[in-house]
């Protein structure tokens, strides 16, 4: 399975935080929703953290030479 690109999974997030928003979806559907964002919201931290460290160890890098 192809890994998602940051942005593709921060419009998944978009698209069911307004599903959720709506108020058309019953109370399981909204937690599994809610439920699948969070994960999501993980997998971006964890992005965004590995993002950092490469940015932090070029910086280093560049001091260095």
């Amino acid at each position: 399975m192809e890994e998602k690109k940051f942005d593709e999974l921060l419009a998944n997030i978009e698209l069911i935080v307004k599903d959720l928003e709506s108020g058309n979806t019953d109370l399981e559907s909204s937690i599994n929703k809610y439920t699948e964002a969070m994960k999501i919201v993980k997998v971006c931290g964890d992005k965004l953290e590995n993002a950092t460290e490469v940015v932090i160890q070029k910086d280093i890098q560049r001091m260095v030479n």
